[in-house]
């Protein structure tokens, strides 16, 4: 089994080298990377050397898109829900921009974090419609608390790769349940799924043994594909539809 992970995770790097463009405009280099947003398009970062530092940003693209679609940021609720998801990755926000810094010692680890960062804030605000006032995100922590489910929001767990990943809730060991982990899908897709096996994947090793992991799929606006069950089934990530949550809480609440 062991292997087979580490198999997984080579083939992981590689596709990510390989998918990867660079392209020189002005000071700055353009990375296209592998990675799709909300849109089907392929997430671009930029990259430029700044005080003997090197410097990622989206150039402001993705708050940008968002407000463009209908999803505004004005609200104190969404401005802490957006500052809370870049500190889990160490991204800053300048102006409408989401920047790090790094060295050269830590640029895959920075260059991840920015990237993943990008992704949950595409899936943290996806909008449907611009009518639609409420998060997903925003629903799940309604639920936990209406249910008296403890957790912690958005931890921040170690990867054996080095790499760290978000999670959106722990779930901490109690008497009679193991470590629970819960991620919130707000958008089902191949891509959305694949990220949380990944994750889960690089530090299943580093938590306990009988750690769970869950996954919280919003089923609201489409039916959620075989494609995406059967890969979080393959990795021992339990899917749950939102529209099947009920069937959660004991499990969750113990």
């Amino acid at each position: 089994m062991i292997a087979d992970i580490e198999h997984l995770i080579e083939r992981y790097h590689l596709w990510l080298r390989d998918k990867s463009v660079l392209r020189q405009i002005d000071s700055w280099v353009e990375i296209t990377t592998p990675f799709l947003d909300r849109h089907n398009d392929y997430v671009q970062i930029y990259a430029k050397k700044e005080d003997g530092t090197i410097v990622l940003s989206d150039d402001g693209y993705t708050i940008d898109d968002l407000e463009q679609s209908g999803c505004k940021l004005e609200s104190r609720k969404r401005q802490e829900l957006l500052r809370m998801t870049l500190n889990g990755f160490g991204v800053q926000l300048n102006g409408k921009a989401l920047s790090v810094r790094a060295s050269e010692d830590n640029f895959a680890v920075r260059k991840h974090n920015l990237l993943q960062a990008i992704l949950a804030v595409n899936d943290l605000f996806y909008l449907s419609t611009p009518t639609v006032t409420s998060l997903f995100y925003e629903d799940v922590v309604e639920w936990l608390d209406n249910n008296d489910i403890r957790y912690t929001p958005k931890v921040k767990l170690a990867g054996k790769t080095g790499y760290d990943h978000v999670f959106d809730f722990v779930i901490p060991k109690s008497r009679f349940q193991p470590e629970r982990i819960v991620q919130a899908i707000n958008k089902p897709s191949r891509d959305s799924a694949q990220s949380v096996v990944l994750a889960w994947v690089d530090t299943k090793d580093t938590r306990s043994s009988d750690s769970r992991v869950y996954a919280l799929i919003n089923d609201n606006e489409q039916a959620v594909s075989r494609e995406v069950l059967e890969a979080l089934n393959s990795y021992y990530v339990k899917p749950f539809a939102w529209s099947n949550r009920a069937e959660l809480i004991a499990e969750l609440a113990a």
